[in-house]
């Protein structure tokens, strides 16, 4: 009878329903708590590969725009290396001075 008997689903895989093994996979993680799901769906080689590329565009994104502030700045050397830190208190610095100036 092709695997179905009289009781409307179970066959040689179990439930007809389930053969796709994407059904079986969501009918196994369903048990599941949501963040055990997340877990498991954050363990796999191409999530951690996606999350990777998108951390490495962030984190270029995020020096791109220290390095802009940088070229606004002055300082002595011009080309002096400032770290993150010392680039936002020197800007801070920077547009203080400038507000002062303004309102004189």
């Amino acid at each position: 009878m092709g695997g179905l008997n009289d009781s409307g689903g179970i066959g040689m895989c179990g439930d007809t329903r389930l053969c796709d093994s994407g059904d079986l996979v969501k009918r196994e993680l369903q048990h599941l708590t949501r963040e055990e799901r997340r877990r498991r769906r954050r363990a796999t080689a191409k999530y951690r590969t996606a999350h990777a590329t998108r951390e490495r565009i962030r984190v270029e994104a995020f020096n791109m725009a220290f390095a802009e502030l940088r070229k606004l700045l002055p300082t002595l050397p011009p080309d002096k290396k400032l770290s993150k830190i010392e680039i936002l208190r020197l800007a801070i610095c920077y547009i203080s001075y400038l507000n002062h100036v303004l309102d004189v």
